[in-house]
Formats: C-alpha cells, structure tokens, sequence
C-alpha cells in the first residue's frame, strides 16, 4: 500500500474494526488484523513504491488513483500493464474519460507519462467497491442542511446518474438542481 491517501484510508478502516463499528460483518472484527494477510508493507516514500512494482515474486500491489489518473499508480501501472501474466483490479466507479475507464473499456494501450504503454494486463473492475454515496445517502446528508441552498450543481458520475439525482433533489427537496454541461460555466 504506497499512498498517503491509501494509507488515510487504511486508518479509517483500522479504526472502525477496533471500534467495532455496526456496519463491519461480526467475523471482521475481534478477530486478526483482517487487512494483513502477513506480509503486507505499507509504503511511504517513491523508492520504496518503486521497489513494489518488480518484487519478483507474485504480489498484491494497492495504490491510489483509483481511476489512474496521476500519482505513483501510473508508475506501476506503466511496469505492469505490458504483462500479460500481471492483474490490474479497479475498484470503484471508473468515470468516463479518465485511464481506469479506457482499461475496463478494453484500451490496448494507454498513454502514461507521454508513452503508449501496452496492455496485456488483465483488466478487472470491482464496482461495487465503489466509494461513492448513493442517492439515498445523498438525499439524507443534503435533508438536514441548516437551509436550503440558490442551486446544487451535481458534476460527479455519469450523464444519466447526473440527471436522476437532480430529478430526486428538486422532487425529493423541492431545491433547484442542475447537471451542468461538459465546459459550462457557472458564476458563484
């Protein structure tokens, strides 16, 4: 695990364990540290991901940005993608436009760092890992904002998800929303 975000986030998960939060399966918490199998290293520096990405052994290798857009993803993706005996695993939404969505698409190569890089990698997306609020968590965190505000602007997710949470805002809250178009823009 090499990122600072990554590693943030693997704090957040450690704690609810410990805390033995509600929302954990009973077998997850009590028991060893389920995030461990043995072996894991956590990373902190360039060098030491540098090193992750050829082990020479078979390995696990986690690294933010899940939708491969910058940071040190790219180098080892960059390493990995051209072998066909490596897996890439995308978890989470993938959005239209960006390097994890040409992988799930089937891109046979990708541009990173200026190169065409080959993929021959196994490319896996796991959606429902996807860190993302769905609707319903959105309509509940927006319903208890202390007042209503002039416009919610919903740019994150694809067209149609876009357009059916604006939908549920202005029914569900009687707010105007708007999905503003790709470049559009808006005077705060």
């Amino acid at each position: 695990m090499n990122s600072p975000m990554a590693l943030a986030a693997l704090n957040v998960y450690r704690a609810a364990v410990e805390a033995k939060s509600p929302e954990l399966r009973p077998d997850v918490v009590g028991g060893p540290d389920p995030f461990d199998p043995g072996d894991l290293r956590l990373v902190h520096s360039v060098e030491e991901s540098i090193r992750i990405s050829d082990p020479g052994r078979p390995s696990i290798v986690i690294s933010a940005s899940g939708m491969a857009t910058g940071g040190r993803v790219l180098h080892h993706l960059a390493r990995l993608l051209p072998s066909a005996r490596n897996t890439v695993v995308l978890p989470g939404f993938q959005v239209p436009g960006t390097r994890g969505r040409a992988l799930l698409d089937g891109a046979r190569s990708v541009k990173i760092h200026g190169r065409y890089v080959p993929v021959r990698a196994q490319i896996v997306g796991l959606s429902e890992f996807s860190a993302h609020a769905d609707s319903d968590e959105l309509i509940a965190w927006l319903s208890v904002t202390p007042r209503a505000p002039q416009v919610v602007h919903v740019v994150h997710g694809e067209d149609h998800a876009r357009a059916e949470l604006v939908r549920r805002i202005q029914d569900e809250l009687d707010w105007t929303a708007v999905a503003p178009s790709h470049l559009e823009r808006i005077r705060l």
